[in-house]
């Protein structure tokens, strides 16, 4: 690792090529370090869908540490994009002074420009002092966690626990595993994502997450009788369970295994000692949005930054309106096996 800044008193850069090291240190070091930010998506990302990594570190004046986690994405057409992070709710850089964290910013969309990326993308837990208006209509819905689930059993409200109760009188269960439970994972998610009109992750890609996290991953499967219809991925992160995948057959939601699905795993947080649940991010106002907000989770909001390197017009998959809706549409009109095929190809490249 070479420093690119030599004042004894202006932060230092480096480029990371191991994030065995220093960086997981870092990582527990820095209070404001999130999922994002563990070590396991250097190799994950990277195993799973072949971007390459572009991950710096730095120290300011006083020796503290600042971490900036980032992959190179080449996509087909639409040129080169520098996430932090693709995938993920979050990102950007987390250090311990505005300064480093401008030097880190700064570092990156120079290494950007240098490999005529368009632009930069940073999906930040704060602000940044920056000339672009952050987009702010996204946020992670988190629900802090009591010692007792018998204590989290009474917080949650009737309604919930009447609908956790009508899952298990209709022969729903949860198990928890690891790798043995992807496949059936995978085949609910990928019916669920055609349904949602979304072209859906590779199991190569979960699989390369579950490795990478090893025993800091599970999958939380919920069956009737030996038939799964649901489940989701949780993935630790410090004193926080994170779910950034989750799924269930909708031909099976009158029976409630969400409900299910999420108050075993929540239970089995609490008894291990997290104390933060994070459910993941949600648009504001969505159904998903209100489904983590009744189990009592607050917003903690996400301030997501585009940084156009060129001066071409953006060209890229359109994120709202009447066209996407229409291609949604047309994605949950393929065959299953046609989504299950293509879906990955295309889902490499769409970093959100």
């Amino acid at each position: 690792m070479t420093a690119l800044l030599t004042r004894s008193d202006a932060p230092t850069i480096r480029t990371v090529v191991d994030t065995d090291g220093g960086w997981r240190r870092a990582v527990e070091e820095l209070e404001a370090s999130t999922l994002a930010h563990s070590p396991e998506w250097f190799t994950a990302i990277k195993a799973g869908y072949g971007h390459e990594p572009l991950y710096l570190s730095g120290e300011d004046g006083d020796g503290r540490p600042g971490l900036l986690p980032a992959f190179v994405v080449r996509r087909p057409l639409f040129g080169t994009v520098v996430s932090s992070m693709p995938f993920l709710d979050s990102g950007g850089p987390c250090s311990a002074s505005p300064a480093l964290a401008h030097a880190l910013v700064a570092h990156l969309v120079g290494e950007a420009r240098r490999l005529g990326a368009r632009a930069v993308e940073l999906r930040c837990t704060e602000r940044l002092g920056l000339d672009r208006a952050p987009l702010e209509n996204k946020v992670t819905l988190a629900l802090p966690l009591p010692a007792d689930p018998d204590e989290l059993w009474r917080r949650v409200g009737g309604t919930i626990r009447n609908q956790i109760r009508k899952a298990e009188r209709s022969n729903l269960t949860v198990d928890f595993g690891h790798a043995e439970y992807l496949a059936p994972f995978y085949d609910v998610f990928a019916v669920r994502m055609r349904e949602l009109g979304s072209p859906v992750h590779a199991r190569g890609f979960l699989g390369a997450v579950l490795a990478a996290f090893g025993s800091r991953a599970r999958i939380a499967l919920v069956r009737q009788g030996c038939t799964p219809v649901g489940g989701l991925v949780a993935l630790a992160c410090k004193d926080s369970l994170v779910i950034p995948w989750a799924a269930c057959l909708k031909e099976y939601f009158a029976l409630c295994p969400n409900m299910l699905v999420y108050w075993e795993t929540l239970r089995a947080a609490c008894r291990e000692g997290f104390r933060r649940f994070d459910f993941g991010r949600s648009s504001r106002n969505s159904g998903t949005y209100h489904f983590k907000r009744q189990w009592g989770a607050h917003e903690e909001p996400t301030f997501w930054y585009t940084l156009p390197l060129t001066a071409r017009p953006r060209r890229g998959r359109p994120r709202g309106g009447r066209t996407a809706g229409l291609l949604a549409k047309a994605w949950r009109g393929l065959p299953l096996g046609l989504t299950r095929c293509l879906g990955p190809s295309i889902r490499k490249y769409l970093t959100q």
